[in-house]
């Protein structure tokens, strides 16, 4: 058997702490990248994307064939359906943090709302001829959970 010494040595008994929405958001707010999760032909979909918080709500950019982006364009009323995740943990000790938001999405339409989510949010992939991100969908929380993971005795993790 080998023995790795570069790891870090194992974290004692860990601590689940629940998060408040307020810190979760704050938390999801200092990464920018997480995953959407939607419906797509009746199945769950998972896409990574990077985001900012804008006045509480979820901004990501994509493009006019994404499949997100046509199914919020045929939604009517407060939106599609759609969970955001993104988290911050450690792969050697497994501390950290995770936020799930499930909210609605809606396609951003209004010219100068949509002129100001392009300069806020810039796509974290390389943009193809045919596949210029130049759509934003923004996230209206409803449920915002989050877990906290830390070493027992410890308020916050190495690193959040």
């Amino acid at each position: 058997m080998v023995h790795d010494d570069s790891r870090p040595a194992p974290v004692g008994p860990r601590r689940r702490i629940e998060l408040d929405g307020a810190e979760a958001l704050r938390l999801l707010g200092s990464v920018s990248l997480g995953r959407i999760v939607f419906t797509r032909h009746a199945l769950p979909t998972v896409r990574p994307v990077n985001h900012v918080l804008d006045g509480g709500d979820i901004v990501i950019r994509t493009h006019e064939g994404a499949a997100l982006t046509s199914r919020t364009e045929r939604a009517g009323g407060p939106g599609v359906v759609v969970a955001y995740e993104a988290d911050a943990i450690d792969p050697h000790t497994h501390l950290g943090w995770s936020v799930v938001v499930t909210g609605y999405a809606r396609l951003v339409t209004d010219p100068e709302d949509l002129a100001r989510c392009r300069r806020l949010v810039r796509p974290w992939v390389d943009q193809a001829m045919d596949q210029v991100m130049d759509q934003a969908v923004r996230i209206r929380p409803d449920l915002v959970t989050g877990i906290l993971l830390t070493a027992d005795g410890h308020d916050t993790p190495a690193g959040v």
